[in-house]
């Protein structure tokens, strides 16, 4: 198990440009009254630098190690959302809303199906139904399925992100609580989407959420530096 003192050391500076481009998103707080490319740029730019965290262990270690592979495609496609949800009241917010559902598919599949852990799934799956219904009576015409299927993609990909989680014992891992924690944490954060543009007003509703959405893909970013499953295991696991 690697020390999480150890992890901070070794993973904090390049995560440096990640802080500084989250820093001027919160200074700039350009209105989202005239979206613009400008705006789009800097909103996307924290999600950049996560690339380039990513990308700073190498190419090969993207190319040997699917699931980080698959973290990082999860961020592109996050990206793609960022920038269409800048123009939704425009039209695009159903497209931004396509593009995270790909990115819960992929984090989802990154985190794998092993361990099971039907107790934690059966967990997410109440809380997604309870999640839904509070939404359920402010949803219209294609909202009323779509935002079903998106509830489940994401209730989904927490179970898979929080299977492996263990907060005691020898099998503790930083790499499990970083995407539980991120996992959880981007829960929050389309919940208060959620509840702000189909139920009521959310006081301070853009600073919750993207603050817990900044930390959320720096620690799913984060959870996938000790990767689960290099392509050798990866290969054997599929031809069982």
């Amino acid at each position: 198990m690697v020390s999480p003192v150890t992890v901070v050391k070794s993973e904090g500076p390049k995560l440096v440009p990640f802080f500084k481009a989250t820093c001027v998103y919160f200074v700039l707080w350009l209105p989202l009254s005239s979206p613009s490319w400008v705006s789009a740029l800097i909103k996307c730019l924290p999600i950049f630098c996560l690339w380039l965290f990513l990308l700073a262990h190498g190419l090969g270690f993207l190319l040997t190690h699917p699931s980080a592979a698959r973290i990082f495609v999860g961020l592109v496609f996050s990206a793609i959302g960022d920038a269409f949800l800048i123009w939704q009241d425009q039209g695009y917010f159903l497209h931004g809303l396509l593009m995270f559902a790909v990115t819960h598919m992929l984090y989802a599949s990154a985190f794998g199906m092993r361990p099971l852990a039907l107790r934690t799934g059966l967990l997410m799956a109440v809380l997604a139904v309870l999640c839904y219904a509070v939404f359920y009576p402010s949803l219209t015409g294609a909202f009323t399925y779509l935002v079903g299927v998106y509830v489940a993609l994401v209730g989904f990909m927490g179970w898979r992100a929080m299977a492996g989680l263990h907060l005691v014992g020898a099998a503790w891992r930083w790499t499990e609580l970083a995407a539980g924690g991120g996992a959880l944490l981007f829960i929050i954060s389309d919940v208060t989407i959620g509840l702000d543009k189909f139920c009521f007003p959310v006081p301070y509703s853009r600073a919750f959420i993207m603050s817990t959405y900044y930390a959320a893909q720096m620690l799913i970013a984060l959870s996938a530096v000790e990767s689960r499953e290099p392509v050798e295991d990866y290969r054997l696991s599929k031809a069982k």
